[in-house]
C-alpha cells in the first residue's frame, strides 16, 4: 500500500518539476526579449520619419560621424522606403537626416540617461535646414549642443 502512495507522490512531484522547468524557461526567454541590447543606428537600420516632409520610413545608408554608427543628434544619409503620394520627398530618394529619437540610451551631464522607444529622424538638406515645417513627438534638448536649433524650434515637445 505504501508503494503506491510513494509512486503517486513521486509522479506528482515529477510532473510539477517539469511544469516548473518550462515556466522558468519561458520567463527567461521573455525577460531576454524585453531587455534586448540597443545599439547604434547603423547601415540598414529602418527609422521612422517624424516631420511632414512626406516620407514615412527611411533606411540608413551611412552614419556621417563615427565608425560604429549614429547616436542622438547625429546626421545620417538615408534612402526613403515609404512615402506619402503627394509629399515633398519621393520613395527611393537619397536624403540627409538628423536622429532625434534613438532607442540606445545616452547619458546626460546631470547623471540621468535618456532613451526612447523607437528610432526617429527629421529629414534635412545638405546645409542642415529641415525639409518639413513641423516635427512631431518629443525631441531631446541635446540637439542644441549639436547645432540643430531649427529642429528644436519646430518641435512640439522638448524632452
Amino acid at each position: 500500500m505504501s508503494h503506491t502512495v510513494g509512486r503517486s507522490l513521486m509522479g506528482g512531484l515529477g510532473n510539477n518539476f517539469s511544469n516548473l522547468r518550462s515556466t522558468s524557461s519561458e520567463i527567461t526567454c521573455s525577460s531576454f526579449l524585453s531587455q534586448q541590447q540597443r545599439t547604434f543606428i547603423q547601415m540598414r537600420t529602418v527609422l521612422k520619419v517624424v516631420d511632414n516632409s512626406g516620407a514615412k520610413k527611411v533606411m540608413c545608408i551611412q552614419a556621417l560621424k563615427g565608425k560604429k554608427g549614429a547616436r542622438l543628434g547625429d546626421t545620417i544619409i538615408a534612402s526613403v522606403k515609404e512615402a506619402m503620394p503627394n509629399g515633398k520627398v519621393k520613395k527611393g530618394k537619397v536624403v540627409y537626416g538628423v536622429v532625434v529619437r534613438a532607442a540606445m540610451q545616452r547619458g546626460r551631464c546631470d547623471g540621468s540617461e535618456v532613451k526612447f522607444d523607437d528610432n526617429a529622424v527629421v529629414l534635412v538638406d545638405k546645409q542642415g535646414q529641415p525639409i518639413g515645417t513641423r516635427v512631431f513627438g518629443p525631441v531631446p534638448h541635446e540637439l542644441r549642443q549639436k547645432k540643430h536649433v531649427k529642429i528644436l524650434t519646430l518641435a512640439e515637445h522638448i524632452a
